[in-house]
């Protein structure tokens, strides 16, 4: 069983900010494989069980806010048992231009504060990851939770367009082959 999680900041205040560039993703697949997330309080976020490219997999939109994120990340692999080479993390990247797409099996949060507290709360930074690029803005916090530019945020729905045929590629390729697609026209 697979867990892939999409990062962001639950409620209509946070809806389309930079920071919840991994809830656009999984809201992307929600709309591409008809599917249905519902609230599991315990678990902490939104959960939905589903099977794609017979794979069984479990998506998560965390709703502990960014900041706090591994909560539900650990809540949801104790509860159904999954181990940390069967997860797939999407978040934003302020250190990538706006739509650039880098891949990396593992490594530091640098510096995302959702992706620090997964790395805490399981004890390890080899946790596969999917980092969409939202540039930097003077003020971090002010740039994170603010909106897209309409230029920004045609490069990012250009990018999440492509949320299915990542994570199907995901299930079915090596991984390494999986960073080599997606990989070889990003920059950092």
């Amino acid at each position: 069983m697979k867990l892939i999680v999409g990062l962001g900041n639950p409620g209509l205040t946070y809806k389309n900010t930079r920071h919840n560039v991994g809830f656009m993703f999984l809201d992307e697949l929600k709309r591409n494989y008809n599917l249905e997330f519902k609230l599991d309080k315990k678990l902490k976020g939104y959960i939905c069980k589903t099977k794609i490219k017979d794979e069984d997999i479990i998506f998560l939109k965390p709703v502990t806010y960014m900041n706090l994120s591994g909560e539900a990340v650990y809540s949801v692999c104790e509860y159904y048992k999954i181990s940390t080479e069967d997860i797939l993390v999407i978040h934003d990247d302020m250190d990538l231009p706006v739509g650039k797409v880098r891949i990396r099996p593992n490594g530091s949060s640098a510096g995302q504060k959702g992706m620090q507290n997964i790395i805490t709360n399981l004890k390890t930074s080899e946790i596969k990851r999917i980092r969409i690029g939202i540039d930097k803005g003077n003020d971090p916090i002010e740039h994170v939770l603010g909106k897209f530019s309409s230029e920004e945020r045609k490069a990012i729905d250009d990018i999440i367009a492509k949320a299915s045929f990542m994570i199907e590629d995901y299930l079915t390729l090596t991984f390494a082959n999986f960073m080599n697609r997606y990989n070889a026209n990003a920059s950092e």
